[in-house]
């Protein structure tokens, strides 16, 4: 007879995602994993695979609950260009906010990490920016269309201005006790839009 789980796998999941955020790929061992989440080495293998594919594991659900509080938000009826400066001035806050600035973006933190000699978690970080690249664009192209962004301006260039600004506050603010250095920056960038 099998031999049922005696742990749920969506909540150990969570709590790896979150040992994860807070100490980043390399700094968390197998045996950091089996402490935190309180289950053996090998329920952990059997159930997620090796370290390397939990961490992905943990990297696709945070994006994941990322990714549909920013879709609504963008894709709202009405006015675009308030949603696009909302977001925008709420990566900036999150950035400087100091209980979040120190573990900083996951995704972002993955990209500084492991991207550069990992191709895996390099897919899933471009996966993430270009969802975000996208919804954004479709905000900007939707607020042309209404009149709120110049004809001339080009929607495509612009979110990807937006996606490495809002990139680049994450990295800034986990580094930077100055939350006005992240604020400034994003409220000079939001001025592209006027």
């Amino acid at each position: 007879m099998a031999r049922t789980k005696e742990f749920d796998p969506d909540t150990a999941l969570q709590s790896a995602l979150e040992l994860f955020w807070q100490r980043g790929y390399e700094a968390t061992s197998m045996s950091d994993l089996v402490e935190h989440l309180g289950i053996g080495r090998a329920s952990i293998y059997a159930t997620f695979g090796n370290k390397h594919e939990l961490y992905l594991k943990a990297l696709e659900r945070y994006q994941q609950g990322c990714d549909g509080p920013l879709l609504r938000e963008l894709s709202q009826p009405g006015p675009a260009l308030p949603a696009v400066r909302t977001v925008v001035r709420r990566f900036a806050a999150e950035a400087a906010a100091e209980e979040r600035r120190l573990r900083g973006c996951f995704v972002t933190n993955t990209a500084a990490e492991l991207a550069p000699h990992d191709p895996a978690a390099a897919r899933r970080v471009e996966h993430g920016w270009d969802q975000l690249e996208t919804l954004l664009r479709s905000a900007l192209v939707r607020a042309q269309a209404q009149g709120e962004l110049a004809a001339d301006r080009d929607p495509l260039a612009l979110s990807r201005m937006l996606l490495v600004l809002m990139q680049g506050l994450r990295v800034v603010g986990k580094a930077s006790a100055d939350p006005a250095r992240v604020r400034d920056a994003a409220e000079q960038a939001l001025t592209l839009l006027d």
